[in-house]
């Protein structure tokens, strides 16, 4: 599976695949090392999260085995990331129950991404997102931190002012945390090991912005 890089700057990547389970490994590991090529390491778990979910999406909607195109793009503070396949069908976010295996995909691609849509072409459609990078990107963590926080186990986080509404968001930053430890225990991970790979993801992306 080919990388090549056109376009009128160097700072775009198009990666043709075929549609297989199989496949989808290796282009994540291609456009995470795409973006270590750039010099923006800290963007290549968001970004491959992205690039397995709309690779799925064209096993799981359009086909096993039919060819496809991931295209990425830097474009200044974001990253685009662009599906092409050869379906006219647009996909259509669903609701999911808590134990279903799958219908989430459009939802994680909406809340992780600054903006993303689908756009009929010539030969099919694109499904893209972007991700912003740098300060832009801290700041829109920062917000989506808030937002869940404030929200975490309706403590109505978002009611109180000052002092009492930052201790609240702390108390919650807490609980989410261990809340999210007792997860990655009970699905067979070491904690330590997903606290530290949180860390270590923490600091390239400060260093980067």
């Amino acid at each position: 599976m080919p990388g090549i890089e056109t376009g009128e700057h160097q700072h775009r990547c198009v990666l043709p695949f075929v549609a297989l389970p199989t496949e989808v490994r290796l282009l994540r590991r291609a456009a995470a090392a795409q973006l270590d090529q750039w010099g923006m390491p800290a963007a290549g778990d968001e970004a491959s999260l992205l690039v397995t979910e709309l690779a799925t999406n064209v096993i799981k909607h359009v086909g096993e085995g039919t060819l496809a195109t991931l295209i990425l793009e830097w474009k200044r503070e974001r990253l685009r990331v662009e599906m092409h396949d050869k379906s006219g069908a647009f996909p259509v976010p669903r609701d999911a129950g808590y134990d279903a295996e799958g219908g989430r995909g459009l939802h994680l691609i909406a809340t992780m991404a600054a903006d993303w849509g689908t756009v009929i072409t010539a030969l099919g459609k694109t499904v893209w997102c972007e991700i912003e990078l740098g300060s832009e990107a801290t700041c829109r963590r920062v917000e989506r931190a808030v937002e869940a926080l404030e929200g975490y186990r309706g403590n109505g986080g978002g009611l109180l002012e000052g002092r009492r509404r930052e201790a609240a968001l702390e108390e919650s930053a807490i609980e989410l945390i261990a809340d999210l430890l007792h997860w990655t225990s009970a699905r067979g991970l070491d904690p330590d090991d997903v606290l530290d790979r949180a860390q270590m993801h923490y600091e390239a992306e400060v260093e980067a912005a």
